[in-house]
């Protein structure tokens, strides 16, 4: 008997192809699967059309069966609120812009789903996340996917190598199209259903849309930062984002992007300059720093990401927790990660502040 038939996986199945090619490939491997539906937010909204969960779970369930697999559902609806849902809102409030996917990623799918799976006799979970492990000498890197157009480890920047030890990414050695071709050439019902948008597990709801329902907005006027023209009225700080361009609707020489956010006066600081250097930054501080890689050294020399899908800049983390970049980036924004790799692997992240 193959040792793999002895290995019990629990598959975060989450209704879309990604998740279902892992599924897929990790029993054509030969181990023991079952495909698990987080239920993690049920509440319609009313920007939303339908019930995105209910889609998704009725999706996963028929991958199970096609692939005649056991299957099952668990609720996080409570965890999720508490850990992302209030995390996102809180941090909205504050003035700083919160990453709900890695959230998501440390607390639930890598937290109470790993635990849950393990004490029901489990020996791992997989995702159907773009993203590799490799173990030596009982060490766990996390490298980056193959295919870098679909690379997801920035999102799992703040797992620790007992969670990685526990965790597999069976999609990461391979391409989208090479999935959705999997997928197709085995009949599963998601082979060419669309990718999710939106907030992580809720839907394809604009953000701005979303925190409506909970947030009581600081209003105030839009200024111009370099001849302080005042050029009208935003419905709230809490809804922009450095750098961000949409939403500010004040016509005139525009378009305009926020450069920052005073809260004292109400005032939204903005250029109608793209290249502003007001909208650059080549040194920023770090809090909450997660290392994954083991006997790290600082000063450290490598790369940094600070956001998904942004070219790896090289720089240098000090020992106090600063980093300073070769070149100035756009829109350095706090609250969120900023990544640390070394060629394809994550050495760890921290939160700007």
């Amino acid at each position: 008997m193959n040792k793999k038939n002895k290995i019990k996986i629990a598959v975060g199945l989450s209704g879309g192809v990604d998740s279902s090619v892992a599924v897929l490939l990790l029993k054509q491997q030969g181990y023991d699967v079952t495909g698990v539906f987080m239920r993690n937010w049920s509440e319609e909204l009313p920007e939303i059309k339908g019930c995105p969960w209910e889609v998704d779970q009725r999706d996963a369930q028929l991958v199970a069966a096609e692939l005649d697999i056991p299957f099952y559902v668990v609720n996080f609806e409570k965890e999720y609120y508490d850990h992302v849902v209030k995390y996102m809102i809180d941090a909205y409030q504050a003035g700083i812009t919160p990453n709900p996917d890695i959230m998501c990623n440390q607390e639930i799918k890598f937290g109470i789903f790993l635990d849950k799976m393990i004490k029901l006799g489990f020996d791992k979970i997989a995702t159907g996340h773009y993203a590799r492990v490799e173990e030596h000498k009982g060490q766990y890197k996390l490298l980056a996917g193959i295919d870098k157009n679909k690379d997801q480890s920035y999102f799992l920047c703040r797992l620790n190598q007992q969670q990685l030890s526990k965790s597999l990414f069976p999609i990461g050695e391979i391409s989208k199209p090479e999935v959705r071709k999997l997928a197709e050439k085995a009949g599963l019902n998601t082979s060419d259903k669309k990718d999710s948008q939106g907030i992580c597990f809720i839907g394809n709801i604009k953000v701005r849309d979303f925190l409506k329902r909970w947030l009581k907005p600081t209003v105030g006027k839009i200024v111009d930062i370099n001849n302080k023209k005042i050029l009208g009225d935003h419905i709230g700080l809490e809804y922009f984002t450095i750098g961000q361009r949409e939403g500010i609707e004040v016509g005139g020489t525009g378009p305009y992007y926020v450069v920052d956010r005073d809260f004292k006066s109400g005032d939204l600081l903005v250029t109608n300059n793209q290249e502003d250097q007001l909208l650059y930054q080549q040194e920023f501080q770090l809090d909450q720093i997660n290392w994954i890689a083991k006997d790290i050294r600082l000063p450290l020399e490598c790369g940094f990401r600070i956001r998904y899908r942004d070219k790896i800049i090289p720089g240098v983390l000090d020992k106090d927790n600063i980093v300073k970049l070769v070149t100035k980036q756009r829109a350095v924004t706090s609250g969120q990660s900023a990544v640390f790799y070394l060629d394809d692997e994550v050495l760890g992240s921290g939160i700007i502040v």
